[in-house]
């Protein structure tokens, strides 16, 4: 009904929380629930590659139905939801198959896999969405699961605390949203994202309606800013990334708050660009915000001694650089494309390289049963490989070259040159300085220094774990030394998001 790619998520989840009421009374299903859930995840990455080639065959566009009883639901699929929706699955297929090893000393294996395959389906959902009503079902499917997974642990205090607070929060920017969505309608008369777009770029848009355009706009971006952690709104995040599951926390981290930049583009440089308003002023507060945004996290991370809260901080940051993209992106002409080109690159590349940090993280928290630095002091040293894979991530977090890091941050940086955007580009470098000092301390405490004696037991890490990371961390290797195939999907996904004309045809 919502394409093979959503389908197979949804129904995998049924049958995984099926399987997990009937193994109640049959036996342990933990480890079979788990490879389940993860083959569910490689059969949505295989529909997804189908449908990727049904796009290129249609030109550019799919229009699709999605809910049948309400008319104008529809899903309208191009190279941006298709770059999305990639990612958010290989990191949630990843993050399943991390989890089969990671979640053994849990309860509620069914509940958690769940979970997890509906709250990819919802991201997947909200990149495909045609229109208002199925793009806000899809965003509530993919927040009220992500509400429940980070509580998953809920005979801790902390999870549950955490997991209320980013309820809250989310459920104000939902609200916003609804808002925004109810002021466009009364501007268009419609909640199709396409006749939207036609109606804002019409010659017939007077003074009053860009008033009322003008206050969409920000409501809009503080209604998807919490989502996607743009300061001051990012207040969530810091606490509900280090009380969730590690598994969670890689996707909370690397796709989760991207649907939030996901619906700013789409809302902002597809559907209301180039609409008569003042966009150079709009991309100017946009950059503004990005340059707060990349500095509370990149001072805040520096000041952590929890590993899970400094990389949660570091999320917020890399929001900032890819705000930054944004923000040219809204400029226009080359100098746009580029810009949306550099800032869509930052996001494969933040989603594999923190993905992969979480990951390597969660499997020095499982074997030490700790989170304090101070208490994982060496223990690299004690997990060799898996400490290998743990320089990589953070390396390329740093931007050191020549990891995948260190070509989107470059591009970022020569996009603010080309837009003359000169106090941003400083700011931007000043931030990446600070980012390279907690790295390189972050490195040193797990990595570099000998191991405490209370780690002397540890021994190993379970392949079951060095698989997803190993794949991630050649991923983070191979997009720094041949960038080329990965930066040709982003700017075809840069290029959809100005194809205004090819995106309007099919009403």
């Amino acid at each position: 009904m919502f394409t093979w790619v959503i389908d197979v998520l949804l129904v995998f989840a049924v049958a995984v929380a099926v399987a997990g009421a009937l193994a109640r009374y049959r036996g342990n299903l933990n480890k079979p629930l788990g490879i389940a859930s993860t083959i569910g995840f490689a059969a949505a990455l295989y529909a997804w590659y189908d449908l990727y080639l049904q796009l290129q065959a249609s030109g550019g566009i799919l229009v699709l139905k999605a809910v049948p009883m309400v008319d104008a639901s529809c899903l309208r699929i191009d190279m941006l939801s298709i770059f999305f929706a990639f990612l958010f699955l290989l990191v949630g297929f990843l993050a399943s198959f991390f989890s089969i090893k990671y979640l053994e000393h849990d309860t509620g294996h069914a509940q958690y896999y769940a979970l997890l395959l509906s709250m990819v389906a919802g991201m997947v959902g909200v990149a495909f969405a045609g229109d208002f009503f199925t793009l806000f079902l899809f965003w509530e499917l993919m927040a009220l699961t992500s509400y429940v997974l980070v509580a998953f642990r809920k005979h801790l205090w902390e999870p549950v605390e955490a997991g209320f607070k980013y309820m809250l929060m989310s459920a104000a920017g939902s609200a916003f949203i609804l808002m925004a969505i109810a002021l466009l309608y009364g501007i268009t008369g419609s909640t199709n994202l396409a006749v939207i777009a036609s109606a804002a770029n019409s010659a017939s848009l007077t003074a009053s309606l860009k008033t009322w355009l003008y206050l969409a706009i920000v409501i809009m971006i503080a209604g998807f800013g919490i989502k996607a952690s743009i300061a001051p709104l990012h207040t969530w995040l810091p606490d509900a990334h280090p009380a969730a599951p590690t598994p969670i926390s890689a996707m909370l981290s690397g796709v989760v708050i991207k649907t939030g930049v996901y619906a700013i583009i789409r809302m902002l440089g597809l559907v209301l660009f180039p609409a008569a308003l003042d966009w150079v002023s709009i991309a100017m507060i946009l950059a503004f915000f990005a340059a707060i945004t990349m500095t509370v996290g990149n001072v805040m991370a520096l000041l952590q001694e929890d590993i899970k809260r400094l990389l949660a901080f570091s999320s917020i940051a890399h929001i900032g650089y890819i705000m930054v993209g944004v923000s040219i992106g809204l400029l226009g002409g080359m100098i746009g494309i580029y810009g949306y080109t550099a800032g869509l690159l930052h996001v494969m590349n933040h989603a594999l390289m923190k993905g992969l940090a979480f990951l390597a993280a969660g499997a020095f928290i499982h074997a030490a049963g700790t989170r304090k630095l101070s208490e994982l002091v060496g223990i690299g040293h004690r997990m060799r490989p898996m400490a290998v894979i743990f320089t990589i991530a953070v390396l390329a977090l740093a931007g050191i070259p020549p990891l995948n890091g260190f070509v989107s941050e470059l591009m970022l940086v020569l996009a603010t040159i080309n837009a003359g955007l000169y106090l941003l580009l400083a700011v931007m470098l000043a931030n990446i300085l600070i980012g390279f000092g907690y790295y390189l301390r972050l490195l040193y405490i797990v990595v570099w220094q000998a191991p405490r004696e209370e780690l002397m037991e540890v021994k190993g890490t379970p392949w079951l774990m060095l698989i997803p990371t190993g794949i991630l961390a050649a991923l983070c290797i191979l997009i720094g030394v041949y960038p080329e195939p990965f930066l040709a999907f982003a700017s075809q996904a840069a290029q959809a998001i100005q194809n205004l004309p090819a995106y309007t045809a099919q009403l």
